[in-house]
């Protein structure tokens, strides 16, 4: 194993910038102590960028990041600079060419954090959302007709293929297989006659090949209350790009603060580098105050070192995290304290 990784580090907008720091101070403790280094490369490549020089990154971005062992983003998105724009100039077109096409967002309710929900207790809730990365209802396949006039018209094409939703259930059931060996699939078949018929149908094929995982399906509808009723009862979610990117939302919410939740982009395989990024946004109304929430950053970073092949690593910040939100009353304004990023952050690395 290399005892030195490179890390492309992509800050970003709003309070990108100010969270991937914090994440870099853990690392550097975390290699300290474990016997790696990690080298980092910045970009700026961002809305501001867009703004100056009518892009979001430049025409070699993804040949100067395929080199790198992996990829730690802050956010993307600010005023002015279309939401639309920012995400296919820079974060999907990442996605996709690096075949990054597992979406991995894991949710726990720690101690010491009071959810919204009632039934949300600690210890009780930890779920994993496995979202389809690379297809489904984000494609870009589509487009509008007679603009500006009565008769406009917009048309999205969603596109579920064998190979994209068969290896995202492979992984999902795996995952499943190493926790405690439930899976649920986030459907809507009732209502959408073509690809979830399709996605069930796949998802049932795959789950005979994993005969150790008990699994069930839902309705996203159902599911999405059910996660706000019940959310002790899930484990393993799989979803297509559309309902994992909403119910992995919704999760961050049961569990407290959007800030805290982290979510990685793998490339399983490992031919490509696969990127790691907190969940929250921009942020642009808190940005420059230095008030964001650096855990979602920083358990981003936790699941980059698992990637990379240092699990122990990984765990050392995990456990902080809990040590620090059960044991302190150190906390951001998102979860109801006074802490600044900077006091945050040091009082974490104190505890590592």
């Amino acid at each position: 194993m290399t005892t030195n990784h490179r890390i492309a580090l992509i800050p970003g907008d709003g309070i990108g910038a100010e969270v991937l720091p914090p994440a870099q101070q853990v690392l550097d403790v975390l290699g300290r102590r474990h016997g790696f280094s990690l080298s980092y490369t910045s970009y700026d490549w961002s809305c501001e960028r867009y703004l100056r020089e009518g892009a979001m990154m430049p025409a070699d971005g993804i040949d100067q990041l395929r080199d790198k062992d992996a990829i730690l983003l802050g956010a993307v998105g600010y005023p002015g600079v279309p939401d639309h724009v920012s995400l296919w100039g820079l974060l999907i077109p990442i996605r996709r060419s690096f075949r990054q096409y597992v979406n991995l967002r894991p949710i726990r309710v720690f101690d010491g954090i009071d959810s919204p929900v009632r039934g949300a207790r600690p210890g009780e809730v930890d779920i994993v959302v496995v979202r389809e990365n690379g297809e489904g209802e984000y494609s870009e396949i589509g487009g509008r007709l007679n603009q500006g006039t009565s008769e406009e018209l917009a048309v999205q094409e969603a596109v579920f293929t064998r190979a994209g939703v068969t290896r995202i259930a492979d992984y999902a059931f795996s995952l499943a297989a190493r926790r405690r060996g439930k899976l649920t699939s986030a459907t809507k078949s009732n209502g959408i006659i073509h690809t979830m018929p399709f996605w069930d149908e796949l998802i049932a094929e795959r789950a005979a090949e994993h005969p150790g995982v008990t699994w069930d399906q839902e309705h996203i509808d159902a599911l999405a209350a059910k996660f706000v009723l019940e959310p002790a009862r899930f484990d393993v979610v799989v979803a297509s790009n559309l309902f994992g990117d909403i119910l992995s939302d919704l999760a961050a919410a049961v569990a407290g603060s959007i800030g805290i939740a982290p979510a990685a982009n793998l490339n399983p395989e490992r031919d490509f580098p696969s990127m790691f990024e907190p969940v929250h946004g921009s942020a642009p109304d808190i940005a420059g105050q230095g008030i964001a929430n650096p855990l979602g950053a920083i358990w981003s970073a936790a699941m980059m070192l698992d990637h990379l092949g240092r699990p122990a690593a990984a765990r050392d910040i995990t456990d902080a995290i809990a040590s620090i939100l059960a044991k302190t009353d150190t906390r951001t304004r998102d979860l109801g304290g006074t802490a600044t990023t900077a006091e945050f952050t040091d009082k974490l690395t104190e505890l590592l």
